[in-house]
């Protein structure tokens, strides 16, 4: 496979897991390098050992079990869990040499993941009044697949998605994830669709050039409020 990523963008793989911590202080760092201009931009996919992370919003009764770390991640949103089998894509970009839509951004980015979840039978969609990716469960009820949490600085961003491929579904259990508690979580593994690291890697980088070329246009109407 063939994909051509403009120069000034790092795409970076892991395939051993990085502690969310380690991978927070490089996020930060990098941001403000990014920033300065002193540093080309990132896209990082990776792993995190269980964490549970808190976003800005997060309200302390949404912590029902801190069964493993919990981290203030300085990101929008509320509790989050990462851990193995869960795709993590931080997306660090300069928005300031794209459409400066913090809106626009954040719905290309849904866009992104929700194609590659098609190329693997899995219909996802937004879901209005409801961050993250959502799908129908294998009981036909909306849960969720994936998550979304951005922060931005000097409009560089950072932070970026996280999608269930097959983690342990019972560590959500530990939080009110994203502050829903109506809906329940779900992976590609429980809809029946066993996909390993490497190869969603490889279908994200095949969809990445629709995701920056995105960038590049005004907010849809969906995505205003």
């Amino acid at each position: 496979m063939t994909v051509n990523l403009p120069d000034q963008i790092e795409w970076r793989i892991e395939s051993e897991q990085v502690p969310y911590r380690t991978a927070l202080a490089e996020m930060t760092g990098r941001n403000a390098a990014i920033a300065e201009g002193a540093a080309r931009e990132l896209i990082w996919l990776l792993e995190h050992p269980p964490v549970y992370t808190a976003g800005t919003s997060a309200a302390a009764d949404e912590l029902l079990d801190p069964r493993f770390d919990v981290v203030e991640a300085g990101r929008g949103g509320r509790y989050t869990y990462h851990g193995p089998g869960q795709r993590v894509g931080y997306v660090l970009l300069d928005l300031k040499s794209r459409a400066r839509d913090v809106r626009g951004f954040v719905h290309a980015m849904e866009g992104w993941v929700i194609a590659t979840l098609g190329d693997f039978g899995v219909e996802g969609f937004r879901a209005p009044g409801r961050v993250g990716i959502w799908c129908r469960d294998i009981d036909g009820r909306e849960a969720k697949i994936g998550a979304i949490g951005v922060r931005i600085r000097r409009w560089v961003t950072m932070h970026g998605f996280s999608v269930n491929l097959d983690p342990d579904l019972s560590h959500f259990g530990g939080i009110v994830p994203c502050g829903i508690d109506q809906f329940g979580v779900t992976s590609l593994a429980r809809l029946g669709t066993r996909v390993d690291s490497a190869t969603w890697d490889r279908a994200l980088l095949a969809r990445a050039d629709q995701f920056l070329a995105a960038l590049n246009q005004p907010c849809p109407p969906e995505a205003l409020p």
